[in-house]
């Protein structure tokens, strides 16, 4: 066999198996974040399961929640998750250890337009803490270590604003397992004070137009006369909708066209299955996280 055809037959082989690859992609399957329980997560998620089977070929959607956001980034540099919605430090850590494992596709948008969202940091309404500086010398919990909101951004901004390190200025630091969990905890107690997230719109009464505040309120986990907002950060990019590149092209370009049409198509499962408060997808690119980032990579490293 001469070298040429060895070469030809090669490419063939090789296009063939591509081909077939692609062809194989039979289960996609979506992680789902720590930021509140289990059951609820999957209960909110479940309905994309059967319209994304439909648009893409897939034969199963399987769904992996994980107890931290660190389960899902795992996950996906790995390539034993497909496609997550997750905040933009999560983002941020996989694209720090792997630019290449996958893109970020969409976020969500406000009813106003706007693709940001806010820390909010809370405390008890009985506590005495009205402000930043009546939480001197308090316990300071924070949501996740890979949360933009409710551990990045404030370690980014707050030092600023205290005037000291953030390690100076409270007795302890340390995670409340989760938004859900870390707000919970500063009302029993566990911290004097703690780092959520929302979107700074509509009326902090109702927990914001969306946000943790806001899922809590409407599960009825939460009555907001109970909390005192003491700190809201600058604006924060929503997180994105990411999408591994270790599927074909043509599975990804299908993904993303269900999830962008979600909201026309069945607005009540997006709605669901992004915790509500938001009207649209819309598209999202790696220049938009850029800022986050460099943010992480100087405060965590990566």
């Amino acid at each position: 066999m001469t070298a040429l055809r060895k070469i030809l037959l090669a490419s063939v082989a090789l296009t063939m198996s591509s081909a077939a690859f692609a062809q194989d992609v039979t289960v996609l399957r979506i992680g789902l974040d720590g930021g509140e329980n289990e059951a609820d997560q999957l209960r909110r998620s479940e309905c994309v399961a059967e319209p994304l089977k439909a648009a893409t070929g897939v034969s199963e959607v399987q769904f992996f929640p994980s107890p931290d956001y660190n389960g899902i980034i795992q996950g996906l540099l790995g390539g034993t998750i497909d496609i997550a919605i997750m905040g933009a430090s999560s983002y941020a850590a996989i694209y720090l250890q792997d630019p290449e494992a996958v893109d970020p596709v969409l976020t969500t948008q406000q009813e106003d337009g706007s693709t940001g969202y806010h820390t909010i940091m809370v405390a008890r309404q009985d506590s005495g803490i009205t402000d930043l500086a009546s939480t001197k010398g308090k316990k300071l919990g924070f949501a996740d270590p890979d949360s933009t909101s409710g551990y990045l951004v404030p370690n980014v901004a707050l030092p600023a604003e205290l005037g000291a390190p953030i390690a100076e200025f409270y007795s302890e630091t340390g995670f409340g397992g989760g938004h859900e969990n870390l707000v919970l905890g500063v009302l029993d107690g566990t911290w004097d004070v703690g780092t959520t997230f929302g979107s700074g719109q509509g009326d902090f009464a109702e927990g914001y137009t969306s946000g943790n505040l806001r899922i809590m309120v409407d599960k009825g986990l939460l009555d907001m006369d109970d909390l005192v907002e003491v700190w809201q950060s600058p604006i924060i990019p929503n997180g994105p909708l990411m999408v591994s590149n270790k599927l074909p092209a043509e599975m990804k370009d299908k993904v993303t066209a269900f999830f962008k049409g979600l909201p026309e198509a069945d607005f009540a499962c997006f709605d669901a299955f992004t915790a509500g408060g938001y009207t649209n997808f819309v598209d999202a690119n790696v220049d938009m996280y850029q800022t986050i980032i460099d943010a992480r990579k100087s405060v965590i490293g990566g």
